[in-house]
Parts: structure tokens; C-alpha cells; sequence
């Protein structure tokens, strides 16, 4: 067995009794963490492939361990799909047993598959020992990436994917740390991000059910965790709880995650008083960047050795971009793809999807789908999924630069920009703000006089919550397929100021539809 499996590293705690793990009211030490991960490894010994419907749970750690050390690949399946999708994700990942929890015991019933209560699995149990496990590329694990603006796809999670990233990142921790992982567990950042750097450093891995955004700071102290992970718009949710003087008294020291926004990092930072560290990844890991805070605001780092930017139709690399208040005035020739011209980094592929990984590696080169543009300076700034790009008047406009500038708005908690069809041509922007008080229309089209006029959104939706996966990514494509067509209050913008949308405004607008011949855009 190498030094870069996860199996290593949960075999370097078989004998430990410090605190491994912490969950509600119980608790277990390392030693009994992976006494019970190889008593599921022995009871789920001739499965090959287990499916899991389950929030955080002690049990579901103890399950991605024994498939570690040799127990059956963990299929990590989404709960928040439906049970049309959660079938046919597990008929793709050759799932031949079913573990739920609750209060997955409905989905469970309505697939075509044997099933297993999670927790029906018991303690520890005596048996023969197991068989050879613990290869580098030997499978732990299918992760579904989050399929905010396409199909889900299973990506391979290897040994050497999980623990490579979890080496690392132990490198800021010690025996002594405690790691608070409240992000779920299927998804790949919480399992390289959370579960595998404490099983490398031996730190105390306190594991909550669900994420709750006014129970994270209750919980940080309640158990002296040091350090937490986040995925998405966590951090933003966080921050819309109440403000309380003594919110920096705390034990965090460091809260590592990616896809926050740089308004939200350094708000959060601010107010709990620790090192917010946004890391740039994917479920792929085939490229990272790593965060430079001598670099300007809002930007991922600098671009790394092998890292291009590239025109995803010509190949050719993008010139550098000319940064405007923030924004790149040249979009056309700076924004492009991520790409690894040097190869695939831990990207192990997808699972028995060979379209897929044609998609993604393109001699020998791993492209990314993300879309980026980079300063002269080298310092690189996420533009939006290959998706996420917007056509307005002949001229391409990304999403993040938008929505960065929105969430400076005051009172706007998250903003979430995306296209919708134009009735003559191409796109217009419209934009869905979570607020923390009501919207102030005039105010608004003020602060937004500064974006360029094409970027101004020709939208605003206001919500209650943006649509969003169970790891707090927007899903976009739900937002741009409902556009204006919703109960929450819709402000557009006919000429210079922002009115509310009523039903009359709308049918005018779908009759330009019509008249141009354009109405089958509007069909969701």
C-alpha cells in the first residue's frame, strides 16, 4: 500500500484514541472509526457497487472508509434529484444494492433495487480479514458533478484523488485541529477538503447532519472547531444571519472552500476573524489555482505553469484582458477556457462515459468548460461555465463580472446572472438578487451606471432563495427556464429606470416575440 491512498491514511489511525469523530451527542476515536469502516468493508463483502441516499451521518463516513479498505465503490447519489433521475444515475453506475437514511426512504422504495436502512449495517463486527486493497488508481468512490448547466456525469474517484489533496491541505493542520464538515458528503469537496486532510492529520472531524447557516458559528464553538469547509454560496448565507459584536469570538482559524464570492470571503474573514482561503477546483481535479492575496480583488490567482486560457473555437490562446472598473473591455479576444495543455492532473474520467471524457480531453489536453480571462499581471478571474456566456447586441458578456458588481449592491445577499432570449436577436442579462430588505429600484439603476450598458441587467427577479444543489451551486439553468414566467417580483428595464413587470408588460414583450418569429425561445 502506497503513501497516497486514502486507505493509508485510515490505516495510520487504526491504533489512535484520540478523538476521531464527533456527531450530535456521540462521539468515536479514530481506532473505532476504522474498526467500523472495515466491519462494513467485511458486511458488504461480493457487492460491488453500493448506492447511498443519506445526509451526514457517522455511518456514511464509516461506508466511504470501507470502500477504501476494501469494501464496495460508494455511488454517491443526490438526494435532491428526483427518483426518475436518482434511477437512471444508478442504473449508469451499476449500482446492485441501495443504503438510505432518513428521510430518503421514499426514493429508495421507488427504485428498482435492493435496499438497506444505512444504519441497519450495526458496530463492529469480528470476521476474516479483507482482501488486497489500497492501489493508487483502485476506485473508491462515483461523485456526480453537480449538473448546474448540464447532464450529471459520474466522475472516477480514486484512492490517489482523495488522499493527495487531503496530504496537502493537512499541511495547515495538526492533531489538535478540529475540522467542522458540514458540506455533503456527496460531493468531492467535503470528502478531499474535509474528511480526507483530517484522516491525514490525525485532526477531529465533527460531522453535521445538514448545513445550517445560523447553526454554523453555534456549532464552531460548541465543539472548538478550527477549522471548516464550504462549497458555494455558503458563506454568503452565513453572512445574511443577524451581526453580533463578539461573532469574531470564535476558535476558527481557517475556513477553506471554493466558488465564494470575493465579496463574501472578505466579509466573512471580517466578521468571525479568520483566514478565508477560496481555492479554485472541480469534482475533476484536473487543474487548480492557487489563491495569491497580493493579487487584485476578485482574482482566483495567478495562472500556473501548463494553465492556458484558450478560444474554445480556434484553440488559439486568449490575449491578455484590459480591466475596466473591474471588467474586461476587450471580452471577445480575453475571455476563453481553462486548459491544462500539460495533461489531465487527478482526473481519472468518467465512469462507462467515453463521450464525456472525448468532451473533456482533447489531445492530450484537459479542457476545462470553465471560463476565464487573465490581466497582464498573470492574475486570472473566473468568468463563468462555458454556459454562462451572453451574447448582448453582437457583444459577449460573461456572467461573473456581473454578478460580482451586483453583490456590492447594498442589501443584496447573493445575485445569480444568466441569459435570456432577446425577441430580435441573441440575449438579454437578467439577474435574481437574494435581498435582506426591499429593493430600491431608483438606487439601484444609480450603482448600476458604472457596469457599461450592455451589462446592465434588462431583468431582476427578486427571491426568496436562489434554486440550488444540496453543495449551495445555483442552478442556472432553472432560473433562465422560468426568465420573467414567475410568482417573484420581476423589475425590467424598458429604457432607463426599472419599473415592475406585470402581466400586461409581459404579453407586449412576448408579442415582439412573435413578430419576429422567436416565440419557440420561451418555451421551457
Amino acid at each position: 500500500m502506497t503513501e497516497d491512498t486514502l486507505a493509508a491514511l485510515l490505516e495510520r489511525r487504526a491504533d489512535d484514541d484520540r478523538q476521531g469523530l464527533l456527531f450530535e451527542d456521540s462521539s468515536w476515536t479514530w481506532r473505532a472509526v476504522v474498526a467500523r469502516c472495515r466491519s462494513h468493508a467485511r458486511r458488504l463483502s461480493g457487492v460491488r457497487h453500493v448506492g447511498v441516499l443519506s445526509d451526514n451521518i457517522p455511518d456514511l463516513v464509516f461506508l466511504i472508509g470501507a470502500a477504501a479498505l476494501g469494501g464496495p465503490v460508494v455511488v454517491a447519489l443526490n438526494p435532491t434529484r428526483s427518483a426518475e433521475e436518482l434511477e437512471n444515475d444508478a442504473a449508469a453506475t451499476d449500482v446492485d444494492l441501495l443504503l438510505w437514511d432518513e428521510p430518503y426512504e421514499h426514493l429508495a422504495q421507488a427504485l428498482p433495487l435492493p435496499s438497506l436502512r444505512l444504519t441497519d449495517l450495526g458496530g463492529p463486527s469480528a470476521g476474516d480479514g479483507l482482501g488486497p486493497h489500497g492501489a493508487p488508481d483502485e476506485l473508491v468512490m462515483l461523485i456526480f458533478t453537480s449538473g448546474t448547466s448540464g447532464r450529471p456525469r459520474a466522475v472516477r474517484i480514486t484512492q490517489r484523488k482523495i488522499a493527495v489533496p487531503g496530504v496537502s491541505l493537512a499541511a495547515m493542520l495538526t492533531r489538535d485541529d478540529v475540522v467542522y464538515c458540514s458540506m455533503p458528503l456527496f460531493h468531492s469537496g467535503a470528502i478531499m477538503a474535509a474528511l480526507a486532510p483530517a484522516a491525514a492529520s490525525g485532526a477531529t472531524l465533527v460531522l453535521r447532519r445538514r448545513f445550517s447557516a445560523s447553526g454554523l458559528l453555534p456549532d464552531v464553538r460548541r465543539h472548538g472547531c478550527t477549522y471548516l469547509h464550504y462549497v458555494g454560496k455558503a458563506l454568503s448565507y452565513v453572512l445574511a444571519t443577524p451581526a453580533r459584536a463578539d461573532d469574531a469570538d470564535n476558535p476558527l482559524r481557517i475556513a477553506f472552500g471554493n466558488e465564494g464570492s470575493a465579496t463574501a470571503i472578505r466579509r466573512f474573514g471580517e466578521r468571525f476573524g479568520c483566514h478565508v482561503i477560496d481555492a479554485f477546483g472541480s469534482t475533476e481535479t484536473a487543474l487548480s489555482i492557487t489563491p495569491d492575496p497580493s493579487g487584485p480583488s476578485g482574482a482566483l490567482g495567478r495562472l500556473p505553469e501548463g494553465i492556458e486560457i484558450r478560444n474554445p473555437a480556434t484553440g488559439e490562446r486568449c490575449a491578455p484582458a484590459i480591466v475596466v472598473d473591474g471588467r474586461p473591455s476587450n471580452p471577445d479576444e480575453a475571455i476563453g477556457e481553462l486548459v491544462n495543455v500539460r495533461g489531465v492532473g487527478l482526473f481519472e474520467g468518467y465512469y462507462n462515459d467515453p463521450a464525456a471524457d472525448a468532451e473533456r480531453v482533447r489531445q492530450g489536453a484537459y479542457w476545462s468548460g470553465d471560463l476565464a480571462y487573465a490581466d497582464p499581471q498573470g492574475f486570472v478571474f473566473f468568468a463563468g461555465r462555458g454556459t454562462e456566456r451572453l451574447r448582448v447586441d453582437g457583444e459577449n458578456l460573461a456572467v461573473a463580472p456581473i454578478e460580482s458588481a451586483l453583490r456590492e449592491f447594498p442589501g443584496v445577499v447573493e445575485a445569480a446572472v444568466y441569459p435570456v432570449p432577446d425577441a430580435a436577436a441573441g440575449d438579454q442579462v437578467m439577474a435574481a438578487l437574494v435581498m435582506d430588505r426591499p429593493f430600491d429600484p431608483g438606487a439601484f439603476a444609480a450603482f448600476t451606471e458604472t457596469l457599461g450598458a450592455k451589462a446592465v441587467p434588462r431583468y431582476i427577479r427578486i427571491c426568496g432563495e436562489l434554486p440550488q444543489t444540496a453543495s449551495h451551486k445555483v442552478v442556472k439553468r432553472v432560473l433562465a427556464g422560468q426568465a420573467w414566467r414567475t410568482s417573484d417580483p420581476v423589475w425590467f428595464r424598458p429604457g432607463s429606470a426599472f419599473t415592475r413587470l406585470t402581466g400586461e408588460d409581459i404579453d407586449v414583450i412576448e408579442e415582439e416575440f412573435a413578430r419576429h418569429g422567436r416565440t419557440h425561445l420561451l418555451e421551457s
